[in-house]
C-alpha cells in the first residue's frame, strides 16, 4: 500500500507518510457562517469526507478539524441589515438581528446539509470566537520574532510585514512585487499594502459585542490569523494535511502558512485543495444568475444522488453542472440501487441472516482496483468505474443463478458504498413489506415478458414494459437479461 497525494506546496503528488504512525491529522476550512452553504462550501466538504473515510478505510486513525469562522466583516455587514427568519431571503417579517445570531443561524444550515448529504462530523469543530487568547499569543509571537508590527496610524491594528518573511508567496509561487495590495485595512497604517490584517481595532459604528480587549487595543481578529490559531491548538505546529477549497489557496491559506511558519511552526505537510464547482463552463455567479443551490439540487434530487453527483470527480479538477446532471447521476445510482435490491431479493431468502446482513454486515475488503484508485490521489472516477463494473458483474450473476458470485459482488458494492459515504446518506425510505410485494410482482411481470421475448411476441413484450414505465418502474435490457428501478419523484 502506498498512498500517494497532490501536494500544493511542492506542486507533485507525493507519496504520503503520516507524521506519527497509525495516526492522520487533517485541518480543513470549513464556513464564514455569513450566508448559507453554497454548492463549492459543499463539493468542498465531501472532498475531504472522501479523504478521511479512504484513510480510515487504510486503518488509520484519523482526527479531523474542521473550523466555523463565526466572526468576519462579511458577518458583521450583512447582520446591519435586515432579513427574513428561517433561512429564506424576502420581505416578509422583517426584523433585526445581531450578528452573533445570524452566525449561528447560517452554522446550523451548513449543519443540516452536511448531516443531509453525509459528510462526517468532524473530530472538533472550533469557533473563531472562542479562541481569542490563542490568537493574541500567535500575535505576540509574531511582533517577538519581528514579523508583525502595531498599525503606524494608531487605528489598534496589527500586520503581519510580509518582507519580513522571505518565503511569502511560495504557496502559490508569487513574488511579493507582483502581489496587488491587501484589501482588509486601511493602507495607511501599513508598511506596506500588502501587509495584511492579524488584528482589527473596533472601529466606530461596529457592535461593541463584536469586540475584544487586547494588548493593542479593543478588536477582533483577522480572517487569516483565526485558522493559524485554532488548527495548531488542536493538531500542534505539525500536522499531516492542510485543505480547502481551490479558492482559498491565495490569499487565505498562503497567509496561514506564512505567519505559522515565521512564528517558528513547521505546519502543514501536506496542502490539498479541491476543485471548483462551474456552470455549463463558467464560474457560478449571482450577478449573473448561473447559480445552483444544494438546497435547489436536493428539490431536484435524492441527498444520495445530490451526494454521488458532487463527489463523482476527481476532486483536484473541476465539476461543471449542467442541467441534466442530476439527471445522469440518478441513473447511475439507480443502476446500482437497482441491483442491490434484485440481489437482496434472490439471496436474503438463501441466508439466515437475511437481507440485514447482506447489506449492513461487517465491511470486509474492496475489489484491489478500487484500492489501488483511491490510493492514487483518491481517483475517485476511476473507483466509481469499478463500482459500475462489480455491479455488472453481480447482474450476470443474478441472471446465471451464481449466488456465490452475486453475494460476493453485492458484498463488494455495499464497501465501496461505504467507503464513498453514499451508504450513510438517506435513500428515499418505503415500507419493507411493501417493497417486498412490489418486488415479486415485478420480477413475475418481467419473467412473463421474457416469456414473449422468446416467443417473438414482440407487442405482448412491449405492452409489459409500458404497464411497468406507467407505473413508474424503468426497465433496462442487458446481454445479461432485464433489471428494473423505480423511477426517482
Amino acid at each position: 500500500m502506498t498512498l500517494r497525494f497532490y501536494d500544493t506546496a511542492s506542486a507533485e503528488v507525493r507519496d504520503f507518510v503520516p507524521l506519527k504512525p497509525g495516526n492522520v491529522s487533517l485541518y480543513y476550512c470549513g464556513a464564514t457562517v455569513q450566508g448559507l452553504p453554497h454548492v463549492g462550501h459543499i463539493r468542498s466538504a465531501i472532498a475531504f469526507d472522501q479523504l478521511t473515510r479512504w484513510l480510515e478505510y487504510r486503518g488509520f486513525r484519523v482526527t479531523v478539524v474542521r473550523n466555523v469562522t463565526d466572526i468576519d466583516d462579511k458577518i458583521l455587514a450583512k447582520s446591519a441589515l435586515s432579513f427574513e427568519p428561517d433561512f429564506e431571503e424576502g420581505p416578509d417579517d422583517i426584523r433585526e438581528e445581531e450578528w452573533w445570531a445570524l452566525a449561528y443561524r447560517y452554522e446550523q444550515a451548513f449543519l443540516k446539509a452536511y448531516d443531509t448529504l453525509g459528510v462526517s462530523r468532524p473530530t472538533y469543530e472550533p469557533r473563531a470566537t472562542g479562541h481569542i487568547p490563542e490568537m493574541h499569543a500567535l500575535i505576540q509571537r509574531l511582533i517577538d520574532r519581528g514579523h508583525a508590527y502595531p498599525a503606524l496610524d494608531d487605528s489598534g491594528d496589527v500586520y503581519f510585514d510580509v518582507r519580513s518573511w522571505d518565503r511569502y508567496g511560495s504557496l502559490t509561487r508569487q513574488k511579493i512585487d507582483d502581489m496587488q495590495g491587501a484589501p482588509d485595512a486601511d493602507p495607511r497604517g501599513k508598511k506596506d499594502p500588502r501587509d495584511f490584517a492579524l488584528w482589527k481595532g473596533h472601529k466606530a459604528g461596529e457592535p461593541t459585542t463584536a469586540s475584544w480587549v487586547s494588548p493593542w487595543g479593543t478588536g477582533r481578529p483577522g480572517w487569516h490569523l483565526e485558522c493559524s490559531a485554532m488548527v495548531t491548538k488542536y493538531l500542534g505546529t505539525e500536522f499531516d494535511i492542510h485543505g480547502g477549497g481551490l479558492d482559498l489557496r491565495f490569499p487565505h491559506h498562503e497567509n496561514e502558512m506564512a505567519q505559522s511558519q515565521a512564528a517558528g511552526h513547521a505546519f502543514a505537510n501536506f496542502w490539498m485543495h479541491n476543485g471548483m464547482v462551474t456552470y455549463q463552463g463558467e464560474k457560478m455567479s449571482k450577478s449573473i444568475g448561473n447559480t445552483v443551490s444544494p438546497a435547489e439540487m436536493l428539490e431536484l434530487a435524492s441527498p444520495r444522488v445530490v451526494r454521488y453527483y458532487l463527489g463523482q470527480a476527481q476532486y483536484r479538477s473541476v465539476l461543471d453542472y449542467q442541467p441534466t446532471s442530476l439527471q445522469e447521476a440518478t441513473a447511475a445510482m439507480e443502476r446500482i440501487e437497482g441491483f442491490i435490491a434484485r440481489a437482496v431479493r434472490a439471496l436474503s431468502d438463501s441466508v439466515v441472516s437475511g437481507a440485514a446482513e447482506l447489506l449492513f454486515g461487517s465491511p470486509g475488503t474492496v475489489p484491489d482496483a478500487f484500492a489501488a484508485a483511491m490510493d492514487d490521489d483518491l481517483n475517485v472516477p476511476q473507483a466509481l468505474a469499478v463500482l459500475h463494473d462489480t455491479v455488472r458483474a453481480g447482474n450476470t450473476a443474478l441472471t446465471a443463478g451464481d449466488n456465490a458470485a452475486a453475494r460476493a459482488a453485492l458484498h463488494s458494492v455495499t464497501d465501496m458504498m461505504r467507503v464513498l459515504g453514499l451508504n450513510d446518506v438517506a435513500a428515499p425510505t418505503r415500507d419493507e413489506q411493501a417493497d417486498t410485494a412490489l418486488g415479486v410482482l415485478i420480477d413475475a411481470q418481467l419473467g412473463a415478458r421474457a416469456q414473449a421475448r422468446a416467443t417473438k411476441d414482440w407487442a405482448a413484450s412491449d405492452a409489459i414494459r409500458d404497464t411497468l414505465a406507467a407505473a413508474g418502474v424503468l426497465v433496462e435490457d442487458g446481454p445479461d437479461g432485464a433489471t428494473w428501478s423505480l423511477r426517482r419523484s
